[in-house]
């Protein structure tokens, strides 16, 4: 699956994807990210991306003709691909939908993310994608952030990234609504500030048909 991000940071998404998982997917070659920068379909000698909002307001809007201009490309959008909006107006996003866009059938191995910024997009963006996403009931200054968040939460379902393919099946939100039972390591025993933390003994017991009693009563439903 091939990852492609539009934004006017480039360079953000450097730390965060030379790491951990998503690095190993990354070599891998499970997924593949692609950066553009939208500032390469912008005219002018400064490249302007971003204009004032028209009828007046705080803040500055991206233009959407840099990101039509980007998205034309064909080496961003292909005939097999979702388009996907980060903004805070938009649908949240669950693992249920994570787990959909994981699946080839319905995004076709290209995932495309608009990263907003400023005060917003265009809003005749909206013509040229198949899905606005917020993360949360919030807002961040851009839509790096969530893209990472996007990014992480598919790649981490599909097949080969995760050491145990069990860790993605019985975790929170697998089914939705699920929250997964407590952990607990060594020590057994944790001391601090004069009190004692101790791991509940059935975990202790080598019982394992106990202990699975213990955890799915543990569990929650939201």
């Amino acid at each position: 699956m091939t990852f492609h991000i539009i934004t006017i940071f480039p360079d953000i998404f450097s730390s965060y994807f030379s790491q951990s998982i998503i690095k190993r997917a990354l070599e891998k070659k499970i997924i593949a990210v692609k950066i553009y920068n939208l500032r390469d379909w912008a005219e002018g000698a400064h490249r302007q991306v971003d204009d004032r909002p028209y009828g007046g307001g705080a803040g500055m809007v991206l233009m959407a003709e840099p990101i039509i201009k980007a998205l034309k490309q064909k080496s961003v959008k292909t005939k097999k691909s979702k388009i996907i909006l980060l903004s805070a107006k938009g649908k949240k996003w669950t693992q249920a939908l994570a787990r959909r866009y994981a699946n080839p059938e319905h995004s076709g191995d290209n995932i495309i993310l608009i990263c907003g910024r400023y005060e917003g997009v265009d809003e005749r963006i909206k013509k040229f994608v198949d899905e606005e996403i917020s993360v949360g009931d919030y807002v961040f200054t851009g839509g790096e952030l969530p893209a990472m968040a996007v990014v992480d939460s598919i790649t981490r379902l599909l097949p080969g990234v995760l050491g145990n393919e069990e860790s993605a099946r019985f975790e929170s939100h697998s089914p939705a609504g699920f929250l997964e039972h407590p952990h607990y390591t060594r020590p057994e025993t944790l001391t601090v500030n004069g009190k004692t933390y101790k791991v509940p003994k059935i975990l202790l017991s080598g019982d394992h048909k106990k202990i699975e009693e213990w955890r799915k009563k543990k569990s929650k439903q939201t």
